[in-house]
Parts: C-alpha cells; structure tokens; sequence
C-alpha cells in the first residue's frame, strides 16, 4: 500500500504539522503546493517524527511542487516539468509502476474560466505526452486544481475528462468528432458537499455575487481507468486536523491564520 498526501500549505511553514501528518497517516509521498519553507527543515522534522527516513525529491523545472518520499529519489524520477506541474515515474521495486501528475494550477484570482479552460486543454496534452513517453497510462492527477470537479476544465473531452463514477471511467475513453479522449476517474464528486464530520470541501471563499459556491473542492485526485483496480475511494479524505490541531476557524472553514486556506487530501493506492 503506498498513501499520498497533497497539501496547498498557503506559503507558510508547516513543516511540523506535514509531519505529524506523515507520521499519524503513514505517508510514502507527500506533495506540497505554495512550499516556501527550507527542504531540509521538512526533512529533519519528518526524519524525527517517522521510524523510516524521508528523501527529498529534487525537481529540474518545477517551482510550484515540492515533493517528499519515504524512499530514495531515484524511484521518483521526473518525467516531464513546467512551472507549475511535475510528473513523476513512481517505480517502486517489485510494485506495479505508476505515473504520478502533480499540479498547481493557475488560480481564478489571477485567471478567468476561459483561459482556466484552455490552459486544461495544455495540461491534459503535457499527461498525454508523458504517458506516452512511458508506455502506459497508469497516472493519477493530483493538486490544487483551482477548479471544481464540474467545472469545463475538468469534465471536458479534451480537458481532463474526470467523469463522477467508476463505471463511466472504466469505459476506458469516448469518442468525439472523430477523436478519442481517454477517461479520469474523479472520486472527489463523492466527498462534495459531505455530511459531517466529513468536510464538503478543500476551499472556502465567500463573496457578495450572485453566483458563489461558498465551499470548494479545489484539491483534487484523478485516476486513469488502468489504475481503477488499485484504488479504493473509501480511503480518500479530506483532513481538517492533525491530531493535535484543529485546521478550522471557530466558523469551521480552514484558515491561514492557523495553518492553510486549503485543506490537506489523502488517497492510497494498491500497488
């Protein structure tokens, strides 16, 4: 079993609470987006904390993702990198090899639906690429997405294609205007807008519009059809505590002023 762990950290250093994280979860690969704090702090506190010792996963042009694993780097090559998105070979020995796509996607603070739309058109080209360059399409998608799971960048053919059930995911790919576009699974449809004590998003954002969701869900996991048999849902969360902090306002939306305005996903997977 190898378990994630995303986190937006909102440029504050949250080294130790990534690390009780870690430690709490049992986390192989914890990703990080808005990572302004020193590596080797994050490598000490985890190294305190945990009983096997974390790596640094060093990018070659990925500023906005860092990554940690509890295994040598070199299992954890990159593959291709922008600014903003890493993909990574995860080639654990004897274990079935994966593609793993961590982005952080340009935010609606900054950038309109339209060009939101088209830049997804761009990522899920640079996906394409890599699992082609690989040789399969064993990828998950995973990161601040800055996009609700039903938003045109997610769901369109040529965008991400994240579809809300397993059994349109495992169809494998549709067909439009004479071109095919292959699936994602986007288990995150099953987590919006949750009962407690789930939490019904990632992201909290009032405004005075019409139109305002409140609670979003922008950190998100996609998963290719190829890897559906390894990935079980029910062990998908969104986390609002550490164990020892609570990472919400008294209002219950998550805060900068205690630790980030996005809240931390886990996932696991079978390989």
């Amino acid at each position: 079993m190898t378990k994630f762990l995303f986190w937006n950290v909102a440029r504050r250093n949250l080294s130790y609470i990534v690390a009780n994280l870690a430690t709490q979860h049992n986390i192989d690969v914890i990703l990080l987006a808005e990572f302004t704090a020193d590596p080797s702090e994050m490598l000490w506190r985890l190294n305190q904390l945990t009983s096997r010792p974390f790596d640094y996963a060093v990018s070659i042009g990925c500023e906005k993702i860092h990554v940690f694993t509890r295994f040598s780097r070199r299992f954890c090559p990159p593959v291709y990198e922008t600014e903003r998105l890493t993909v990574r070979h995860l080639r654990l020995p004897g274990l079935t090899d994966i593609l793993v796509a961590a982005i952080h996607f340009p935010s609606k603070l900054n950038w309109n639906e339209s060009s939101q739309v088209a830049e997804s058109v761009k990522l899920a080209t640079d996906i394409h690429h890599a699992e082609k360059k690989i040789g399969h399409t064993r990828t998950i998608v995973v990161g601040d997405l800055n996009m609700n799971p039903f938003e045109a960048g997610m769901v369109n053919a040529n965008g991400l294609h994240g579809v809300m059930t397993r059994a349109i995911a495992q169809k494998g790919s549709r067909v439009v205007q004479g071109e095919r576009y292959t699936f994602f699974y986007n288990p995150m449809w099953n987590l919006m807008g949750s009962l407690p004590p789930d939490m019904p998003g990632t992201y909290y954002r009032a405004s005075s519009e019409h139109n305002v969701y409140f609670w979003n869900t922008f950190d998100q996991v996609l998963v290719r059809p190829s890897l559906l048999a390894h990935f079980d849902e029910r062990q998908l969360e969104i986390l609002h505590r550490d164990g020892d902090m609570l990472f919400l306002s008294k209002g219950g939306i998550p805060s900068k002023r205690i630790a980030s305005d996005h809240l931390p996903i886990i996932f696991q997977l079978e390989l």
